[in-house]
């Protein structure tokens, strides 16, 4: 049996189509999760928004504790 060299670059498997990987944000009051892939669409934030892009005036959905209150898992 013969295999042909393959010379193409390699994907990285860790990375969305297009190297568009999503982070998740984690509330640290009530441990809420921020899918940024999902967004918070019921307040106003678009799936697909990084968590950078969201107002800071957006607080989390479930206890109201600011975006300070959040860190990326």
């Amino acid at each position: 049996m013969r295999f042909e060299k393959n010379t193409g670059p390699i994907q990285d498997q860790n990375k969305s189509i297009g190297d568009k990987h999503m982070a998740k944000w984690e509330c640290l009051v009530c441990g809420w999760v921020y899918d940024e892939d999902k967004g918070d669409p019921e307040n106003g934030v678009d799936p697909g928004t990084k968590f950078e892009d969201i107002p800071d005036d957006w607080v989390c959905p479930m206890c109201g504790a600011g975006k300070e209150d959040f860190e990326k898992l």
